[in-house]
């Protein structure tokens, strides 16, 4: 079995990557959008975060969150969140030819793949190489041609907030080697 090294830097910032199990186009129907989204309010009530950055895509998503002073334990965050939206949505998303003698001992759904992928923030500029990655993503996939069409993005917060401009990255490519 294998045995992951995960970041234990207790307040730190980390880029999360999570994908849907199979790669199921699924993650930007309103059920799931609307499950993730409450279940995320719901974690961080619980366990506070900030998301600094966010994009939903139909296969996976990509965030940015810093943790509280103290506390390093994005993984049960993680967990509280995938198992929210998996039981919400459990009538609609259950594939039962899916669930193999793996995913029963696990306890796990057809929604989710079991692992995510995290990246601990090293400085400023990996921040803004991410955060730009985010925001690029569905660009970079060709569901949409500029950033501010993309709906599911915190790109609309920032643009809001005066921080980016709504015609940012019209011809910029991001470079960011980590997916």
């Amino acid at each position: 079995m294998s045995r992951y090294r995960r970041s234990k830097a207790a307040g730190s910032t980390f880029y999360f990557t999570v994908v849907s199990y199979r790669r199921q186009a699924i993650l930007c129907d309103e059920l799931i959008r609307v499950a993730l989204r409450d279940s995320v309010n719901a974690v961080r009530k619980k366990r506070p975060f900030t998301i600094d950055a966010w994009v939903l895509l139909p296969d996976h998503l990509h965030c940015v969150w810093t943790l509280p002073e103290g506390d390093s334990d994005f993984s049960t965050r993680w967990r509280m969140i995938k198992h929210a939206v998996s039981t919400t949505c459990r009538d609609a998303y259950r594939r039962p030819e899916w669930l193999n003698r793996s995913k029963h001992s696990h306890r796990e759904s057809t929604l989710w793949q079991r692992r995510f992928w995290e990246h601990q923030i090293r400085d400023d500029k990996d921040f803004a190489r991410h955060l730009d990655y985010i925001h690029m993503n569905p660009v970079k996939h060709g569901y949409v041609q500029r950033v501010i069409d993309w709906p599911y993005s915190t790109f609309h917060r920032y643009v809001k907030q005066g921080w980016m401009a709504a015609d940012w990255a019209g011809d910029v490519e991001v470079d960011v080697r980590y997916e």
